[in-house]
């Protein structure tokens, strides 16, 4: 396997392109801990200041500089106090635009995450399932070790990263954003149909009707 971290211009471009492509592409985090990577199968697209569900739309800000920043940069916040938020910013620098992680399927450090989310779950890391380690973007920041520490990291050539492995990447669909109160109009959710690992119950209903 030969894996290639995704270049700049990957990211400089519109933003539900950008999401469109992230799904089958690899999350990779590297840490004293150890390494932790996964597929991702589930994300979200959040584009500028008309859009009232980006933090943008206030419009600039100290907390969402990121956001009209580099693209291809990390834009990690603490969402309720409770998770962390894993994003990458998109768009050429000045329009504020990213897209957040949703969800992904655990290829490598699957021990790690295990520990790592047994410690915030309050359940044993034997109890929880492969996929349910990476479903939900706090999920998947517990279970890969993202914090606010990573908030501006450079995922073109840092410690954290988005790789190009080469797998394949199956069907996509697009629906309404979840998790959310106001922009629930906009179908900009994208994510892998049947992967078990993607978060949401409408989609995990629509599976079980499936089967």
């Amino acid at each position: 396997m030969t894996a290639r971290r995704l270049p700049r211009d990957f990211y400089a471009r519109p933003t539900l392109d950008v999401a469109a492509d992230l799904i089958g592409k690899v999350l990779v985090h590297q840490t004293p801990a150890g390494r932790t990577a996964g597929r991702i199968v589930e994300v979200e697209a959040y584009i500028g200041e008309d859009d009232p569900a980006c933090h943008a739309a206030p419009g600039p800000t100290r907390r969402n500089e990121p956001l009209y920043g580099t693209p291809g940069v990390a834009y990690v916040y603490l969402n309720y106090g409770i998770h962390f938020l894993t994003n990458v910013v998109t768009e050429p620098e000045g329009f504020p635009a990213a897209v957040l992680l949703r969800a992904l399927v655990p290829l490598e450090g699957i021990d790690l995450m295990r520990r790592r989310r047994a410690r915030s779950s309050g359940r044993s890391a034997e109890s929880l399932t492969l996929a349910e380690l990476c479903r939900g973007p706090g999920n998947l920041s517990k279970a890969l070790g993202i914090t606010l520490r990573d908030n501006r990291r450079d995922m073109i050539g840092s410690r954290l990263t988005i790789e190009d492995w080469g797998l394949r990447a199956g069907i996509q669909q697009w629906s309404p954003r979840i998790g959310i109160r106001v922009g629930t109009d906009k179908p900009w959710r994208c994510y892998e149909v049947g992967c078990e690992c993607v978060s949401g119950t409408v989609v995990r209903a629509t599976r079980a009707a499936a089967g």
